[in-house]
């Protein structure tokens, strides 16, 4: 029974109740307050082996997904081997369950990631190289990893929302027994110390409290309940009497509010999206530009431009929201009839829009934001060409516009507008792959962008300066000079406007009117290439020679630089077409000896072993790269090259084949010679250079049938001079040249075996008429070439045997370098014996010792040199 049912009666005195008291109640040991290590165990909840693997998975991954934020790639790295590691781990649970969805989405979210970051090039750049090291290692490495999950990740990538109930259901699961946990934990903690404080106080408290009428007074339920197997007896007083227990209709109660909330929570999300009636979807009207009760005028649509505008470049400014709200004006300046001046003012605003949608200067724009601006500017143009009203400058102040009454003035300089649509129309151009239907495609609007250019040019000769007129010339030159005309060779120039009238017109406006030498130099260079491109090689070589811009060429800045070495290609070209060999060689050489064609002509860009670019100096040179179509065939410029090497080299080569000194026409050409001759193994050539080899050595032994067909067969006919307007003219050309030239070869070898030769013999020989071999042969000995005579009458060619022969050749080179060696031995005695002009004191004793001796000697030897020399002279 309890203790307040065992109180004495009202006679018995206060000391001996608490006697009674102090006898009844039991001793509490202290360890009984304590949580032992067996009730903690108790109160840890055992999970499955499912439960616990995939938690591990799912802690790693969040941990992932917190690096990929801020870009860690070397933590990334790091945490994508523990998701590895932690999956080999749940290979069992994976093995019975399936490859849960979480995992996939994980690996294809990272998938994703890298295939961004590997391609965002700028950010690679900066990032440090502990990163940069850890995003090449992460690549390769989940490249490798995913191959085992091709299969699901492809199912997932078709259909990602499927399979996300039972995820969500599993997260739900997930967030309820973690917040079980947390509440029965923080109740705990927060119950514990109140009973355990509550129980020490009745130890300590008096004897008044515990009999105080509160115990006394309490209801006849809690009196009935009580009973001697409640009371915290010392065998049953742990610390579960004082915990609060939760029951299990209590947590699920708890779940259940969860799961009521989100559901909730989701039907809010999918009122938000409006489904689709009828089949066709709901036109959601977007906020209007003005009030509804507004007068829409001049000033209100100004003013709603200038709003407009004001957020440009501003950071968070959605730029194609910004153009379609100038576009939205526009729609409504139309709609109200605000005039044409108004009209044009917003398609200015709406170009700079188009233009600052890509922040980038060194991308182009997109293809949907290009044809965008192709049509703005088209509008553009046709506005100002038929409105002779409208006057456009960039003069004009904002302040002086004019939009109601005529005439119109606008703000805006409409050839900076034309001239930026070019430079971008470049820029699509470079982006492109060359050898793709895109390009193609792209290519197609050259003709639009000339036809912009053929209105500009009629509005600013009506309204411009002379400045903007040579400015609008030179656009339409780039345009034009690089492009052949076939109807130039056929058509009478009297007849039609030609490439050539037209290039002639606008050139000679810019050499008269032009005050900055840039626009004159680049127009100059620009006529020389048109002329050399058609053949006219005369106008096009006196061009250059009177302009003298090989003088200072290198000041000027880097495109006109581009252009020159272009202009000098052309004109090598040219040359060559022509039967000018030497002047084609002498124009190639310089682009061809340095091995950079490519870069000098802006076709590509080399690789550099003594010093590699840095990344700003390689977004420079690729900006100035030249698009495909205007690319010189490198290969057609080093085959003209070596073969005008080759006609000229070879001959020289047969005439002083005995000189030590001789000099080299073509360096290049010689190393090419030079390398073929190392291979032990020649086979049949293959490539253009190997061609050109095998031609050269076959013209060195004078078979000129032999060079001919390797310099003209089919396969170099496909890959070189095909590529010529009328190339076979091009090819009776090369084969004459060839058989000029290996006559004169066969003359500088032989003519010393000959006598004499008859000329008709000669001519048979390589094919020649006579009076082209009396022509060769006339002027080797008017050069001194070839030590001869021509017999008129009978036509023979009688060789004089002032020559030495090939014996008294080498004779006198032997004796020449055996002087040399004499010489050279005398000087490195004297060395050792010492010289006469640099004695010190301290060796003049000996010197005057073995002035006998040695001076003597040396006496005789300067003797002996001076009679050398004498009989040298003689």
């Amino acid at each position: 029974m309890s203790r307040f049912f065992r109180a004495g009666s009202d006679s018995e005195t206060e000391t001996e109740s608490e006697e009674e008291v102090q006898q009844q109640r039991p001793a509490i040991p202290a360890r009984a307050y304590q949580l032992s290590d067996d009730e903690e165990d108790a109160r840890r909840i055992v999970r499955s082996e499912k439960d616990k693997r995939y938690e591990e998975l799912r802690d790693i991954i969040k941990t992932l997904k917190n690096h990929k934020k801020i870009k860690d790639m070397a933590s990334v790295l790091t945490d994508f081997e523990s998701l590895g590691r932690a999956y080999d781990k749940a290979r069992k649970v994976v093995d019975k369950e399936g490859i849960p969805r979480f995992y996939l989405r994980c690996l294809v979210e990272l998938e994703d990631f890298v295939t961004e970051s590997w391609e965002d090039r700028e950010w690679r750049k900066t990032i440090s190289k502990n990163n940069s090291k850890g995003l090449t290692t992460l690549r390769q490495k989940l490249k490798k990893y995913c191959r085992t999950f091709e299969e699901e990740m492809s199912h997932y990538r078709e259909n990602p929302d499927e399979g996300e109930d039972e995820e969500e259901r599993e997260e739900e699961e997930e967030d309820g027994r973690e917040s079980k946990e947390s509440d029965d934990e923080g109740e705990v903690e927060e119950i514990r110390p109140m009973k355990a404080a509550k129980f020490v106080g009745s130890d300590v408290e008096s004897d008044e409290d515990e009999d105080s009428d509160d115990i006394w007074n309490q209801s006849s339920e809690d009196e009935s309940s009580s009973s001697d197997d409640d009371l915290p007896v010392a065998g049953r007083l742990t610390a579960e009497y004082f915990l609060k227990t939760t029951t299990e209709q209590e947590a699920a109660k708890k779940e259940k509010k969860k799961k009521e909330k989100k559901k909730t929570d989701r039907r809010k999300a999918d009122e938000e999206w409006q489904p689709v009636k009828g089949g066709a979807p709901l036109i959601v009207e977007k906020p209007k530009m003005f009030a509804k009760d507004q007068e829409i005028n001049h000033e209100a649509v100004v003013k709603k431009l200038y709003e407009i505008v004001a957020a440009r470049g501003k950071k968070g400014t959605d730029r194609s929201q910004m153009i379609d709200m100038l576009v939205e004006l526009k729609n409504v300046s139309d709609a109200n009839n605000l005039g044409p001046a108004m009209h044009v003012k917003i398609l200015f605003n709406i170009m700079a829009a188009i233009f600052d949608y890509n922040p980038n200067i060194a991308t182009c724009m997109r293809n949907e934001m290009w044809e965008m601006c192709l049509e703005t500017m088209t509008t553009l143009m046709d506005m100002l060409t038929r409105r002779e009203e409208i006057n456009v400058g960039e003069k004009i102040l904002e302040e002086n516009e004019n939009f109601e009454t005529v005439p119109y003035r606008v703000r805006g300089c409409i050839l900076t507008v034309m001239e930026r649509v070019d430079e971008e129309f470049t820029k699509m151009l470079q982006a492109c792959d060359a050898h793709s239907t895109e390009f193609v495609e792209r290519l197609k609007d050259e003709q639009k962008v000339c036809k912009l250019l053929e209105d500009l040019e009629i509005y600013v000769e009506k309204h411009g300066t002379s400045e903007e007129i040579c400015r609008c010339y030179l656009r339409r030159i780039e345009h034009l000079y690089f492009k052949f005309d076939p109807t130039a060779f056929d058509v009478p120039a009297d007849k039609s406007v030609t490439s050539e009238k037209l290039m002639d017109k606008l050139c000679k406006f810019i050499y008269a009117k032009d005050l900055t030498d840039r626009l004159r130099t680049r127009a100059i260079l620009c006529q020389i290439y048109h002329h050399a491109l058609h053949d006219r090689w005369f106008q096009a070589r006196d061009l250059m020679l009177m302009s003298h811009l090989q003088d200072n060429i290198q000041h000027s800045d880097v495109p006109t630089q581009i252009l020159y070495n272009r202009t000098l290609v052309q004109l090598g070209l040219c040359a060559f077409r022509q039967g000018h060999v030497r002047d084609a060689h002498n124009a190639l050489v310089d682009i061809q000896s340095s091995n950079r064609a490519k870069e000098l002509l802006a076709q590509g860009l080399v690789p550099q072993r003594q010093h590699e670019r840095t990344p700003e100096q390689e977004k420079i040179e690729k900006r100035r790269l030249l698009p495909y179509h205007m690319h010189i065939n490198l290969e057609l410029l080093e085959c003209v090259y070596l073969v005008s090497a080759m006609l000229l080299e070879i001959p020289y080569m047969a005439a002083h084949e005995l000189d030590v000194r001789r000099r080299m026409i073509s360096k290049n050409f010689h190393h090419v010679m030079k390398m073929s001759e190392r291979q032990t193994l020649t086979g049949p050539p293959e490539s253009m250079r190997e061609h050109v080899v095998a031609a050269s050595k076959a013209m060195k032994a004078g078979d000129w049938r032999a060079c001919k067909n390797f310099i003209i067969n089919e396969k170099m006919n496909a890959k070189v001079w095909d590529l010529f307007h009328q190339a076979d003219k091009v090819r009776d050309l090369i084969r004459s040249k060839i058989q000029e030239e290996s006559l004169r070869t066969y003359l500088f070898c032989y003519s010393s075996v000959y006598d004499s030769i008859s000329l008709p013999y000669l001519a048979l020989m390589f094919e020649l008429e006579t009076p082209v071999v009396h022509s060769i042969i006339s002027k080797m000995i008017i050069g001194e070439e070839l030590m001869a005579s021509l017999d008129e009458p009978s036509q023979v060619l009688s060789m004089h045997r002032t020559e030495p022969t090939r014996l008294q050749s080498l004779a006198l080179q032997l004796a020449e370098k055996v002087a040399s060696l004499v010489e050279n031995n005398e000087r490195i005695m004297e060395v050792k014996q010492g010289n006469f002009f640099f004695q010190k004191s301290s060796n003049q004793n000996y010197m005057q010792q073995n002035q006998n001796w040695g001076g003597g000697r040396r006496q005789n030897r300067q003797e002996g040199r001076y009679d050398r020399e004498r009989s040298r002279n003689y």
